[in-house]
């Protein structure tokens, strides 16, 4: 029996198997991540429908069963039409969850490629494709590292 929120047993295992630095990318549902895999990454699908599941529901999950070091999002490029208006409002979700479960970390934008870089890497273990239709919804998150008596 699990203590924590997350229940899927294929992300359990996964997470099991990661370490410190490890990475894990929640993908928005316009996210390519099929093609986008780093060499030791796994992809699981959760898109059921537009909107189910969501990262924010996710991020929830995961926020119940890995300390999280570094949160990056995907960075707004100067061009985008979404340029200047502010964080997009996900990223106040995504806030609003570390902050619920007592977990200190700040949202770190990367730029769009090297966000693609980075989860190509070898550090990536995990992408977890949901349905989410927020713009710039994106997160990778980095595995910190468990303290004694935890």
């Amino acid at each position: 029996m699990l203590y924590h929120k997350l229940i899927h047993p294929e992300i359990n295992a996964i997470i099991g198997r990661a370490g410190h630095h490890s990475k894990i990318l929640i993908a928005d549902g316009n996210y390519p991540a099929s093609s986008t895999l780093g060499p030791n990454a796994e992809l699981i699908s959760l898109n059921l429908m537009p909107g189910v599941v969501s990262a924010t529901q996710v991020l929830e999950a995961l926020v119940s069963a890995i300390p999280i070091e570094v949160a990056n999002t995907m960075g707004i490029p100067a061009d985008d039409p979404y340029a200047g208006e502010g964080d997009p409002p996900i990223w106040d979700e995504y806030r609003r969850i570390f902050a619920e479960n007592n977990v200190s970390v700040e949202l770190q934008p990367i730029q769009k490629w090297d966000f693609y870089d980075a989860v190509a890497s070898r550090d990536l273990v995990l992408t977890i494709q949901t349905a989410e239709q927020a713009l710039w919804a994106n997160l990778l998150l980095s595995v910190g590292v468990r303290k004694p008596g935890e």
